[in-house]
């Protein structure tokens, strides 16, 4: 199979979402999704009616909405507010954390409970939920990509990016292995080369949160190459 540097482009979700980002990041953010064909954007909520406004006119790009953000460690009640406010305000796919701790803690049935409760709120809009599995054990992660499976969770994102280290290819096999064909994976955090993307890929990964300028110099160096690449 061979991969093009817009299919790469699609499957990249570029990443707004540092405690820093401000109005002109998001500018150059939106106006790089165009120019390179980016599927999605991702802001905090903050800025999502902003970024909805500028991605008028641009219906290939989606904009994704993050809940819990970076913590997951709001109440239930609170991350529906959270999601249903970002539906209405214009959000085509939601990413939400599940709450690590209470995971960690073995309230499985909570946590089961809580990521079911916001993706049925946001039904049918996507729903990727991350389980920061850089913090988790084997039988952790296992129990985390349950409860995703159960609750019809869209993807398992491995992280937030926020995390003391990045997702590792390792991770990205280890997830495939727990759930083969059932659900997505989006890999995200530390994904800053086409080599690291592709290897990825081939593991099982369909999506990538990346940050701006790790996408432009990833899709640039698939344009360079002036070839499409065989995964």
């Amino acid at each position: 199979m061979r991969l093009t540097p817009s299919d790469i482009a699609q499957m990249i979700d570029l990443s707004c979402v540092r405690t820093t980002s401000n109005k002109a990041d998001i500018d150059e953010m939106v106006d790089a999704a165009s120019k390179y064909g980016f599927g999605q954007v991702s802001v905090l909520q903050c800025f999502i009616p902003y970024t909805r406004q500028l991605l008028k006119g641009s219906p290939n790009i989606h904009l994704v909405g993050n809940v819990s953000f970076p913590s997951g460690s709001d109440s239930t009640s609170l991350k529906i507010v959270q999601a249903k406010e970002m539906v209405v305000s214009g959000c085509d796919e939601i990413d939400m954390v599940m709450n690590i701790g209470k995971l960690r803690s073995g309230e499985l049935a909570e946590v089961e409970a809580d990521v079911g409760a916001v993706i049925e709120t946001v039904h049918p809009i996507p729903v990727k939920v991350i389980i920061e599995i850089m913090y988790l054990t084997m039988e952790e992660t296992s129990q985390a990509c349950d409860i995703c499976l159960r609750t019809g969770a869209a993807f398992i994102k491995t992280g937030t990016g926020w995390a003391n280290r990045g997702t590792t290819l390792e991770d990205v096999r280890l997830v495939k292995s727990l759930v083969g064909d059932r659900i997505k994976i989006k890999a995200s955090g530390g994904i800053r080369e086409l080599k690291t993307l592709v290897d990825m890929y081939n593991a099982g990964a369909r999506r990538f949160g990346v940050n701006l300028k790790s996408g432009i110099k990833i899709v640039e160096e698939c344009l360079i190459s002036g070839s499409n690449l065989e995964v």
